[in-house]
């Protein structure tokens, strides 16, 4: 009895937390200490959003390795495939696990409906990935968003103008991962920070 408690317990500490979980995606915020290793599920295609930087050796099913390093806010999409992986930074490596669960379309969505200063940085069947970054005190031009994940590297005081009048709260804590419904609105930014976050859009 005591040996399956144990176990147990061993099992719930290495879980990662789950964060989200809908029709469309299931995400996890997860760390991996230096020198430790975990796996990545390879059931579905998946987005991986770097809330740090560091280096990982990541092991494919195959046998395959590879050494990835990446920065702050870097995105780094897998596909359908088991992964072992490996932190051989000096320092923890933070990041957010996105997996898509549906079939995806082939539509190129591009930088259609977003803001000008809005940066695409990754789009296939699966998802639309971009940077969004609105300096202390300034507002968005009015734009569009489909239903997305949102990943808030660097936190700010927030509202959303509706085009029918209505004010929106939107804050967002640094670390804080939200699911946003699509819309239209222009994002103002009230507070002293610069607003950084990842918008993820599955498709």
């Amino acid at each position: 009895m005591k040996a399956l408690i144990l176990l147990l317990i061993a099992a719930v500490a290495s879980a990662a937390p789950h964060r989200i979980g809908n029709a469309l995606v299931k995400v996890t915020d997860e760390t991996i200490r230096p020198g430790k290793r975990t796996t990545w599920p390879g059931k579905h295609p998946t987005l991986i959003v770097y809330l740090t930087g560091g280096t990982l050796m990541i092991t494919d099913g195959a046998g395959g390795k590879a050494t990835n390093s990446f920065h702050r806010g870097e995105v780094d999409f897998e596909a359908a495939r088991t992964r072992r992986v490996t932190n051989v930074s000096a320092t923890k490596v933070h990041y957010v696990r996105i997996e898509f669960l549906g079939e995806g379309v082939d539509d190129n969505w591009g930088a259609t409906g977003l803001s000008p200063n809005y940066k695409v940085l990754l789009e296939n069947r699966y998802t639309r990935a971009y940077d969004i970054r609105i300096p202390a005190g300034t507002k968005e031009p009015q734009h569009t968003h489909h239903d997305r994940v949102v990943v808030c590297l660097n936190g700010a005081t927030l509202k959303h103008l509706m085009p029918d009048g209505r004010v929106e709260p939107s804050t967002l804590a640094t670390g804080e991962i939200a699911w946003r419904r699509g819309g239209t609105h222009i994002g103002h930014n009230l507070g002293k920070t610069d607003l950084w976050v990842i918008a993820v859009e599955p498709k």
